[in-house]
């Protein structure tokens, strides 16, 4: 097939750049490395592994995406870099919802709501949304010439889109409600700014590329089956540069240089005290409700409306829980490198007794 041809039959609305998708594929790459490494530092897994996931989908989206800008008329592989493109950010996503309940088990007298259940909370809506955005995704590159399902997958991705703006508002005022409970108290540390500020800046992001999408997925409707003089966010290969690829590397390379294993302990029995200097072991968030009642009362609304809150406030008797003799994060001389160093020394001086 000739280079006209092929041009004429491309599936992209414009002659898309060889070199821009493995420049920023090689960038994203980088930033995924730092994470794995930084996860392996800091021992921090738990909390931030939807950071080497999210790293790993979009790396291999923008993989796909230079392979395909040499195929622009293969279909399959449109399909694929369209789908793990779309697919990465919510996934980013879930690193910030998991480290918001983090934030709430270190803070828990300034709780929202349980800290144990924000992550399966957010995880099953941002599991919503993945499935919403990748059937759309799917179902607007394999359209082609059928209009009925091109508009059905624009439908799919502008619900998701507005689904996932509503959670990033969601997760900001939940940050925002702790810092301000925090502030009134005198307990924000630097750790506990740093995570704040932190937040607030990386769901801006997804939310300034949820904004982007949500104007593409209008400008679709508008355009149905244009070839030419299309809006010109469809046909300019830019914005997707600059409002996709460009919030989410900037994302991601904020959680690395402000990795949460530097500022949070990554067990989350572990609570700042009501001084906000020392740090103690305490027994973890309890509710006295069963699993079924957290889950469809996260807030506990029940509780509000009996006058009773239905946790245990167990950091109202800080006598009864160890002090962290190993320093505190609060004042930075605790880290969970320190830790894991102390616990590799203690295995071996206990292997050593064995023998």
């Amino acid at each position: 097939m000739t280079t006209s041809a092929t041009e004429a039959s491309s599936l992209y609305l414009y002659k898309p750049s060889h070199v821009l998708p493995a420049v920023f594929a090689a960038l994203v790459g980088v930033s995924l490395l730092i994470h794995i490494f930084q996860n392996f530092r800091y021992r921090f897994w738990r909390v931030t592994f939807f950071l080497f996931w999210g790293g790993t989908l979009f790396t291999t989206g923008w993989i796909l995406r230079c392979i395909s800008s040499y195929y622009p008329a293969n279909l399959n592989l449109y399909i694929a870099q369209s789908v793990f493109i779309y697919l990465a950010p919510p996934v980013y996503s879930a690193s910030a919802y998991n480290l918001v309940g983090r934030l709430m088990n270190y803070l828990p007298m300034h709780a929202v709501l349980n800290p144990n259940r924000v992550l399966i909370f957010f995880v099953y809506v941002g599991a919503a949304v993945e499935s919403i955005t990748v059937a759309g995704a799917a179902k607007s590159a394999a359209a082609g010439t059928d209009l009925a399902e091109y508009k059905s997958g624009g439908v799919l991705i502008a619900a998701g889109l507005v689904l996932q703006a509503v959670v990033e508002c969601l997760v900001v005022a939940i940050v925002a409600t702790v810092h301000r409970r925090a502030s009134r108290a005198k307990m924000v540390p630097r750790n506990v700014k740093t995570l704040c500020y932190t937040l607030y800046g990386t769901s801006t992001f997804v939310l300034l590329r949820c904004i982007f999408r949500a104007v593409e997925a209008f400008a679709m409707f508008g355009n149905l089956g244009c070839k030419d003089n299309c809006s010109p966010i469809l046909s300019n290969e830019w914005y997707l540069y600059a409002f996709e690829l460009g919030p989410m590397l900037i994302f991601t390379f904020w959680m690395n240089l402000l990795h949460p294993g530097r500022y949070l302990p990554k067990d989350k029995s572990r609570y700042l005290g009501l001084d906000g200097h020392i740090e103690r072991s305490g027994p973890g968030w309890l509710d006295h409700r069963n699993q079924w009642e957290t889950f469809m009362d996260p807030l506990d609304i029940s509780g509000v409306i009996k006058g009773q809150a239905s946790h245990e406030k167990y950091w109202l008797r800080p006598e009864q829980w160890p002090v962290c003799k190993d320093g505190s994060f609060a004042e930075e001389t605790a880290s969970n490198r320190k830790l894991a160093v102390m616990v590799k020394q203690d295995v071996l001086l206990a292997e050593t007794h064995m023998v």
